[in-house]
């Protein structure tokens, strides 16, 4: 079935499906971990449409290319088209947050920077973004201040605050429309906290936002 934008609360979305535009090294910890430099200006890269898929289908991972990491993401759905905006029009353009999965190829990724190579095919490929509904802006208090957490068939793996950000999530949106402009129905990812790792199919996950949605979803 194709994705559609969905509210939480059963609000209808009639924003059309849009880019999807990610930041890398957006958490100091996650940098460390994989030994990557904590870069100075937000390192941006784009999953076309065909990467977005509704989260509550089984999260498939990728045959015969290496491990498949799981990263956990805030997602923003955004309302109004923003080019060079201002902080101001960022708050205003933006209509949900959500939760989102950057799958990543990791061996693909590995090999190809080893090369200094683009890695693309590491993390836009088809069914790469698998996301939730978003909540209302209006429903969330404080987006610099959103817990989000993911645990493996019931371990916890990653657990992060958006305070944590090196960009926040108005900065961070703000930056990306001066490098491409943002339209209505486009999503914006905010980057991943520690803990990321290999999904294996037959995996259970529970995505958490506090205190907005709890998602369980199969990995196949």
């Amino acid at each position: 079935m194709s994705y559609i934008h969905r509210f939480i609360d059963g609000g209808p979305c009639d924003l059309p499906l849009g880019k999807v535009v990610c930041v890398g090294r957006n958490y100091a910890a996650h940098a460390k971990e994989l030994n990557n430099p904590v870069p100075s200006t937000p390192m941006l890269f784009i999953k076309p449409t065909t990467a977005v898929v509704a989260i509550d289908d089984a999260v498939v991972i990728p045959k015969g290319k290496g491990t498949c990491h799981h990263e956990l993401e805030v997602s923003v759905l955004i309302g109004e088209k923003l080019t060079n905006a201002t902080l101001e029009s960022v708050r205003e353009g933006i209509v949900g947050y959500g939760l989102g999965l950057d799958l990543t190829l990791r061996d693909v990724q590995d090999r190809l920077k080893e090369k200094g190579h683009p890695w693309e095919v590491a993390k836009a490929f088809d069914g790469s973004c698998p996301l939730t509904e978003f909540v209302p802006t209006g429903q969330v208090t404080d987006p610099l201040t959103l817990d989000l957490q993911l645990e493996r068939n019931g371990v916890l793996q990653q657990k992060g605050n958006t305070s944590d950000m090196i960009t926040g999530v108005f900065d961070l949106v703000a930056f990306m429309s001066t490098q491409f402009t943002l339209l209505p129905g486009d999503v914006v990812m905010t980057g991943t906290p520690a803990g990321v790792g290999p999904l294996e199919s037959g995996d259970e996950l529970t995505l958490t936002l506090e205190p907005h949605l709890k998602r369980y979803i199969s990995v196949v």
